[in-house]
């Protein structure tokens, strides 16, 4: 067995029933080269070694995409991000993938100023595919995103839209699109969730929709306000098929209105605009209008009042008015007299 160094990674080559294998360990560090290494001959010798798959990123994400389709509702979002990742190590074997590659990416992706919450997104997905390869048996060795560190969020700083940048934003939408955005904004469903959305889910007697979050399968509640109602009575007598939202064009699914989204924002003379900034709106203007945290939480499924807590520092004006109550409480306070300035004569 030998430890060779590629591109700065550290790769092994060794023979297995007579079979050449060359592995890389995902590291570009020696010491930790080294130990996988003891580890790779310990198996070896052992006879528990099993070789990976010659197998390429891009042909297990359609694997992958299949499995995720019949058991995840957010699988358009993985779709999405499949795309950009097949960009870079499409053509890669899943066991020639390490953590430098992984780096690249990331410096990549923030070159093409894409926020550090969607690159850690895609890396999460990425780690999740090798974890899926694993538990498939295509894949055996190291996870090479664990190595990998995720970039720092700024959490506090929450991007949403006024009424006016609302209403222009609208402006340059088509139809289909400004119903979308409209009910994204009145509802605070992620953008999966809303594409995704069954007539079964809606009571339009009680203006309701009634889902089960699959992110952290909680049941989710969401009254109809006035704009949203309208929205999906527009869509009830359109209706063709069980999703609520569809591609006119087709009667099938959306796959994709990112690039909708991004046409009518530049055109809009908007930017950081994303599907989730509607998230953020939504529950913004609901603790602006004097909603509780409580109350906000039910309303965007979250599985802890810790994680809407974000939204608590955008209430600015709610806070100015609780702060005014306590000068209304008739207490009186005491007023020196002003100061006599002597002056010398």
């Amino acid at each position: 067995m030998k430890l060779y160094r590629r591109d700065r990674v550290w790769y092994l080559t060794f023979y297995v029933r007579g079979k050449r294998v060359q592995e890389s360990t995902g590291e570009t560090d020696r010491r930790k080269a080294e130990k996988f290494y003891v580890r790779r001959a310990s198996e070896v010798e052992r006879g528990e070694y099993s070789q990976s798959a010659r197998i390429t990123l891009a042909q297990f994400g359609e694997q992958y995409l299949d499995y995720a389709k019949a058991n995840k509702r957010s699988w358009l979002r993985d779709e999405q991000i499949m795309a950009h990742l097949n960009a870079a190590f499409g053509k890669t074997q899943l066991g020639d993938i390490g953590v430098l590659q992984i780096e690249h990416y990331k410096l990549d992706r923030l070159k093409q100023s894409v926020s550090p919450a969607t690159v850690n997104r895609e890396v999460a997905l990425l780690k999740h595919l090798f974890n899926m390869a694993d538990q498939w048996q295509l894949y055996f060795g190291r996870n090479p995103v664990k190595g990998v560190k995720f970039l720092q969020e700024d959490n506090l700083q929450i991007r949403c839209l006024s009424d006016a940048e609302e209403e222009r934003l609208l402006n340059h939408c088509s139809p289909y699109l400004q119903d979308l955005v409209t009910f994204a904004i009145n509802t605070g469903l992620r953008l999966g969730e809303i594409l995704s959305l069954k007539w079964q889910e809606v009571d339009l007697e009680s203006q309701t929709i009634k889902m089960l979050v699959q992110k952290n399968r909680r049941m989710l509640e969401i009254p109809l306000n006035a704009a949203a109602f309208a929205v999906v009575n527009g869509w009830y007598g359109l209706r063709k098929c069980q999703n609520v939202f569809y591609n006119p064009e087709t009667g099938a699914p959306w796959k994709d209105l990112w690039l909708g989204l991004n046409k009518a924002c530049r055109k809009a003379g908007l930017v950081d605009v994303t599907w989730h900034t509607f998230r953020h709106t939504f529950a913004s203007r609901l603790i602006r209008n004097g909603a509780d945290l409580v109350t906000v939480k039910e309303l965007l499924g979250h599985s802890s009042v810790t994680v809407t807590m974000r939204y608590a520092h955008t209430n600015r004006e709610a806070k100015r008015r609780a702060v005014g109550l306590v000068g209304g409480n008739g207490v009186k306070l005491v007023s020196l007299p002003p100061l006599q300035v002597q002056t010398g004569r």
